[in-house]
């Protein structure tokens, strides 16, 4: 089997996951669910943007530079966003940090309490993008350096 071209390809899979994963994220965190205000919403809007630019990097000659970190760096993003959503799902809130805001009501809700975000849990989309690209990840950083064989 060709390395170079098994390369390439696994590098092109990884790249259309990281985007959707990282636009995902994006969306849901500026506009989807309006947890813009919230912890959660902050690292997913932040992680969003880190993954699709890592996700463009991989369509790039600049993934030579990546190396063999690229599979772990999609390993890590996928567990940030996996914890996230356990989170979410544990507390009902997408505000899950201390400090002001993280009262009764999560700083999301105004005068509702919590009972918007308490039925809200986990974002299913989310979790199966991450999944997937926890899977991705497990499967370049195996891939890297190695030839596949059949």
């Amino acid at each position: 089997m060709d390395t170079m071209n098994t390369t390439a390809t696994t590098r092109q899979y990884g790249a259309a996951i990281a985007l959707v994963s990282g636009v995902y994220s994006l969306v849901s965190a500026t506009g989807g669910t309006g947890m813009m205000g919230s912890n959660s919403g902050l690292l997913m809007a932040l992680l969003g943007v880190i993954v699709v630019v890592h996700g463009v990097v991989l369509l790039t000659p600049y993934a030579n530079r990546l190396g063999k970190a690229s599979g772990p760096l999609m390993i890590g993003y996928s567990i940030v966003m996996l914890l996230n959503q356990a989170l979410v799902g544990v507390t009902g809130s997408a505000n899950w940090g201390m400090g002001m805001g993280s009262g009764m009501d999560g700083g999301m809700t105004g005068g509702m309490g919590s009972t918007m975000t308490a039925g809200m849990g986990w974002d299913l989309g989310m979790v199966a993008l991450a999944v997937l690209m926890l899977i991705s990840g497990v499967i370049m950083t195996n891939h890297s350096g190695s030839e596949t064989r059949m």
